[in-house]
C-alpha cells in the first residue's frame, strides 16, 4: 500500500507539472505607455517576474486558481484572479496612478515636514528589519546588458573599430549581454554562497552572476556600487541620516490595507555620498515598501554619470518583507562613448528556514554548477521570467550563431589560412617604435594555435648613463604555445653601450605550465637565465632608467649606480589554488665594479660634478670584482582565503586577512668561488584595508637582518629603496626623499613600515568650489630602523585624483642627526591613476 501511495502521488505532481502553462502579457498606464520592469507575482508567495523594457511579462506556473498580483511604483496595485489549465494565456494590465493623499502637515514651532517624523522612526526600526532574517535561501535570475548608443571615431589617435566591437555603422548595438539564473544562501552575519545553477553570454562567456546585493537597512550600502566609489553611500534610513537628509512627505496611498508613505530623499550637501530620490515606507510597521534612488558624479559617483536604483519589496510571511525585484540602470560618456545598461534581478522562492549545517558555509563562496553552461533555448525559455527585447533577441542569435561557426571551423583549413591571410604586416618603422609583431598560427587537435614573434621598439629603449653613454638595447621574444596549457617564452637582450664600449648579452627562457597536486590547480613558472649583463646595486632599481637619463641630461644628476656581472639564474615559483606563492631561487653572479666613461649633459653646469659610478654614501665600503652564489626561498601568504568554484578549477576570489611574507638568503662561500658568506632573512606583512565612509587605509610593516655576515658585498646589502627624483609610485615600497643608498645595511636586525591613508573625499569634499575638482587628500608616514644612528621617518600630505590620474605629495624627512628635509613628489593616484604599476622588472 504505501509502495501504491507513493506511485500515485508521484502521479498526481507529475501531472500538475505537466499541465504548467505559459501566462504572458503587456503592463501599460492609460495611455498605453510601457510600464519597463514592472513586479508581477503571484500572491501570497514570491514566485513572479517583472517585464521588460517594453512592459512585456512571462510566467510559466502550473494549472491552478491563482491571484496574479502587479505593482509599479507609483501606480496603484492591480489584482486578477487567473485559472491557469494547459493552454498559454494572455493577461494584460492597465495600471492608474496612486491616488495620492496629502496629509495635514501640522507645522511645529521649528517648521518640520511629518516626513522627519517618518524617518525617524524608520531608523529606529532599520537595525531590527536588517536583522530579522537569521539565515534563507532564495533564486535569483540576473540580466546584465551595456548597449552603446555612440562611440568616436578615434581614441587616442587609434581607429575604433566598430564592426569589430558587434556595432552597426552608426556605432550602435549590444556590446554585453549575459543572463544566469542563481541560487543564494545566507546567513548571519555575513556568510553568502551562490550557486550558479545556469548562465550564458552573447557570443560565448561566463556572464555576470553574481547577485547585486544592495540593502538600505545598512548604515553604509556597498555591493557592486562601491566599485564606483570606495567610500560606499550612506543609506535613506542609516543612523545619522538626518545630519546628510532632507525629507519630503510627498503624500500617502494604501496598499493592501497597509499605509504607505511616499517621501521624497534630498541630499543636504553636494559630493557626499548620498541619494536622491524617492523612498517608499510603510506607516504602520514603518518598513521599505519601495525605493527609487539615483546617483550621480555630484554625488561622488565615479565613471558613470548616472547610476539608478529600484527595488519593490514584497511580504513573504506575514511579518517579513523581502526584495522581489531590484534594477540597475546606468550611464556613461567617456571619451567619447555614450554607453547605457542596466542588471534585472528577479528573487523568488525565499525560504527562511532552510536549516543549513555546520559546514554549509566554506571557503567557496560562488560555485558554477557542472553543467551551468548547456542548457538549450528552451530551457531559458522556460525559466526566464523577465522577456528578453528585440535587440536582446538579435544579439544573443548572431553572436551564438558567429561563435557556434567559428567553434566548428576552428579545426579547419580554410580558418587557418585566413588567420594568415590577415594577419597586420610588419612595418620598418614597427622597429622603431611600436615594436613588430608576427603570429605563426597552426592548428592541434584542440584548434588553433600560434607562437609570436615581438621585439620592442628600438627607440623606446634608448637610454643613456655616465657608466656606458648612450646606450641601444635589443629586446626580442619568442613566445611558444606548448601542448597542455604550457608557454616558453625565451626572451634575448643584447645591450650596447656607445661610450665603455662593453658588449652585454643575456637570455632568460621562461616555461609556465598549468598543474594540480592534489586536485588543486596551480601554476609552475621555471626561469633560466644566463649570460653578462648590467645591474643596479639594489636588484628592486630604486630609479627607472628614464628618470636617471632626465637628471643625468638636463640636470646633472647621476643617481643610478651599476655593476658588470656575469650571471647564471635558476628559480621556480609556484603559484597555488589560493594565491599563496613559493619561490626558489639559485643565483651566480661574476661581478666587475664599472666607473663612469662619459659627461655629456644637455646644459653645461660648472656648479655641479658627476659622482662617481661607486655609490658615494658607502664611499668606504670598497667593491672590487668578487663572485656571489647566493640561494633563496620565499613564501608569500594570504589566511582567509575565499573561492569561486568553477566546473574544472578554483580562482581565489580574496580574503579580509593581511598577507605575510617570509624570505630568506644565503649566500654559500667557496663553491664556484663564490666570496659570499651569510644569512638575510626577511618577514613582511601588508593590507589595504577599506574603512568605507572613512576612506582606504593601506600599510606595509618588514622585519629583517643578517643572521651572518662574514661577507657581503654592496649587492647583497639591505637597500632601503630611497628617492631623489620628483616622481615617486612605489609608495608603500620606498622613501620618498631618502637617498638611495645612504641607509643599506647588514645590521642584525631592521625594521621598516610604510603606511599611508586615503581619504577618498572624506575631508575636501566640504570645502565649497574646492570639493568640485574631486580631488582627494592622502597623507601617512614611511620610516625604517636599525639603530641609533641609522634610522628615519618621513611624513607626507597630498592630492591624488587630479585629473582622474595624478597625485602630488609634500613630504618631510627626519634623521637624527641631519637637518630636516623638505620635498614636492608628483606620481600617479586616484581612480585611474592607481591602476599604474611600475613596469621595471625586479632582477631575478
Amino acid at each position: 500500500m504505501p509502495k501504491n501511495l507513493l506511485t500515485l502521488f508521484c502521479s498526481v505532481l507529475f501531472f500538475q507539472y505537466s499541465q504548467a502553462a505559459i501566462i504572458k502579457g503587456r503592463i501599460t498606464n492609460e495611455q498605453q505607455s510601457p510600464l519597463p520592469y514592472a513586479t508581477i507575482f503571484i500572491k501570497g508567495t514570491t514566485t513572479g517576474t517583472t517585464s521588460n523594457a517594453e512592459g512585456q511579462y512571462q510566467l510559466e506556473i502550473p494549472a491552478g486558481s491563482y491571484t496574479l498580483v502587479c505593482q509599479y511604483m507609483g501606480y496603484r496595485k492591480l489584482e486578477k484572479q487567473i485559472t491557469v489549465g494547459s493552454a498559454d494565456q494572455r493577461f494584460d494590465f492597465v495600471l492608474q496612478p496612486v491616488s495620492m493623499q496629502i496629509k495635514e502637515i501640522v507645522v511645529k514651532s521649528g517648521g518640520e515636514d511629518p516626513a522627519y517624523a517618518i524617518i525617524r522612526a524608520a531608523i529606529r526600526k532599520r537595525n531590527f528589519y536588517r536583522h530579522q532574517v537569521n539565515e534563507y535561501t532564495c533564486n535569483d535570475y540576473i540580466k546584465g546588458m551595456f548597449k552603446l548608443r555612440n562611440v568616436p571615431e578615434q581614441v587616442f589617435f587609434q581607429k575604433v573599430n566598430k564592426k569589430d566591437m558587434g556595432l552597426d555603422s552608426n556605432g550602435q548595438g549590444v556590446v554585453f549581454l549575459s543572463e544566469s539564473m542563481t541560487r543564494v544562501d545566507f546567513q548571519e552575519p555575513d556568510n553568502v554562497k551562490v550557486e550558479v545553477l545556469s548562465a550564458r553570454q552573447s557570443g560565448g562567456g561566463f556572464g555576470f552572476s553574481f547577485p547585486a546585493f544592495i540593502d538600505f537597512y545598512d548604515n553604509n550600502v556597498t555591493a557592486v556600487i562601491t566599485q564606483f566609489n570606495k567610500r560606499g553611500y550612506i543609506s535613506p534610513i542609516a543612523e545619522n541620516a538626518l545630519l546628510y537628509y532632507k525629507y519630503q512627505l510627498e503624500g500617502t496611498f494604501q496598499d493592501d490595507g497597509k499605509t504607505v508613505n511616499k517621501i521624497k530623499v534630498i541630499p543636504r550637501r553636494k559630493y557626499e555620498p548620498l541619494f536622491s530620490g524617492t523612498i517608499f515606507i510603510t506607516d504602520d510597521d514603518l518598513r521599505i515598501h519601495s525605493a527609487d534612488l539615483m546617483l550621480t558624479q555630484e554625488y561622488q559617483l565615479e565613471i558613470m554619470d548616472t547610476l539608478r536604483i529600484r527595488q519593490i519589496h514584497v511580504p513573504v510571511n506575514k511579518e517579513v518583507w523581502r526584495t522581489k525585484d531590484q534594477v540597475i540602470t546606468m550611464s556613461i560618456k567617456q571619451l567619447g562613448f555614450d554607453m547605457v545598461g542596466n542588471f534585472v534581478n528577479v528573487y523568488s522562492n525565499y525560504d527562511l528556514h532552510p536549516g543549513f549545517g555546520k559546514k554549509h558555509f566554506d571557503k567557496t563562496i560562488m560555485r558554477y554548477d557542472t553543467a551551468f553552461d548547456k542548457k538549450l533555448l528552451a530551457y531559458w525559455d522556460s525559466i526566464r521570467p523577465v522577456p528578453l527585447e528585440k535587440e536582446e533577441l538579435r544579439d544573443f542569435r548572431v553572436k551564438d550563431s558567429t561563435a557556434q561557426a567559428e567553434r566548428d571551423s576552428a579545426r579547419s583549413s580554410r580558418t587557418l589560412d585566413t588567420l594568415r591571410a590577415h594577419q597586420k604586416r610588419v612595418k620598418i618603422t614597427d622597429f622603431f617604435w611600436a615594436g613588430p609583431k608576427h603570429n605563426y598560427y597552426f592548428q592541434r587537435d584542440t584548434g588553433i594555435y600560434s607562437h609570436q614573434l615581438s621585439m620592442k621598439g628600438l627607440l623606446k629603449k634608448i637610454a643613456y648613463n655616465t657608466v656606458e653613454g648612450l646606450v641601444l638595447n635589443v629586446e626580442p621574444e619568442l613566445k611558444l604555445s606548448l601542448p597542455r596549457s604550457q608557454e616558453l617564452r625565451i626572451m634575448p637582450h643584447i645591450r650596447y653601450g656607445f661610450s665603455n664600449t662593453h658588449l652585454n648579452a643575456w637570455t632568460y627562457l621562461q616555461w609556465t605550465q598549468e598543474s594540480r597536486l592534489r586536485n588543486h590547480i596551480g601554476e609552475n613558472t621555471w626561469l633560466l637565465g644566463g649570460g653578462k649583463r648590467v645591474s643596479q646595486f639594489n636588484h628592486d632599481n630604486p630609479i627607472s632608467a628614464l628618470e636617471n637619463e632626465f637628471y643625468t641630461l638636463f640636470l646633472k644628476e647621476n643617481y643610478m649606480k651599476l655593476y658588470e656581472n656575469y650571471f647564471t639564474t635558476l628559480q621556480f615559483t609556484r603559484r597555488f589554488e589560493n594565491n599563496s606563492f613559493l619561490r626558489l631561487g639559485l643565483r651566480y653572479e661574476d661581478r666587475t665594479p664599472l666607473e663612469n666613461t662619459s659627461d655629456f649633459v644637455f646644459f653645461k653646469n660648472s656648479k655641479k660634478e658627476f659622482l662617481p659610478n661607486h655609490p658615494y654614501e658607502l664611499a668606504d665600503i670598497p667593491f672590487n670584482r668578487n663572485q656571489a652564489l647566493v640561494a633563496e626561498v620565499g613564501f608569500s601568504f594570504q589566511p582567509g582565503q575565499k573561492f569561486i568554484e568553477l566546473p574544472d578549477r578554483k580562482i581565489a576570489f580574496g580574503s579580509k586577512y593581511p598577507v605575510f611574507g617570509l624570505t630568506y638568503s644565503k649566500g654559500i662561500h667557496g663553491i664556484g668561488g663564490s666570496d659570499a658568506d651569510f644569512d638575510k632573512w626577511q618577514f613582511q606583512v601588508k593590507d589595504n584595508m577599506n574603512l568605507k565612509l572613512f576612506g582606504e587605509f593601506m600599510y606595509r610593516v618588514r622585519v629583517g637582518g643578517f643572521l651572518n655576515d662574514k661577507h657581503v658585498d654592496i649587492p647583497d646589502f639591505q637597500h632601503f629603496n630611497g628617492n631623489q627624483t620628483f616622481y615617486n609610485i612605489n609608495y608603500l615600497n620606498s622613501f620618498q626623499l631618502a637617498p638611495y643608498y645612504r641607509y643599506s645595511t647588514t645590521a642584525p636586525f631592521y625594521m621598516t613600515a610604510n603606511v599611508e591613508h586615503h581619504f577618498n573625499g572624506l575631508l575636501t569634499n566640504k570645502v565649497p568650489l574646492f570639493n568640485r575638482l574631486k580631488w582627494n587628500l592622502v597623507g601617512g608616514s614611511n620610516a625604517f630602523y636599525v639603530n641609533r644612528e641609522n634610522n628615519y621617518v618621513e611624513v607626507f600630505g597630498g592630492l591624488e585624483n587630479i585629473f582622474k590620474v595624478l597625485r602630488v605629495d609634500v613630504i618631510a624627512g627626519y634623521q637624527s642627526k641631519d637637518k630636516t628635509r623638505m620635498g614636492v613628489r608628483l606620481g600617479f593616484g586616484g581612480l585611474f591613476g592607481g591602476m599604474v604599476r611600475q613596469q621595471s622588472i625586479t632582477e631575478p
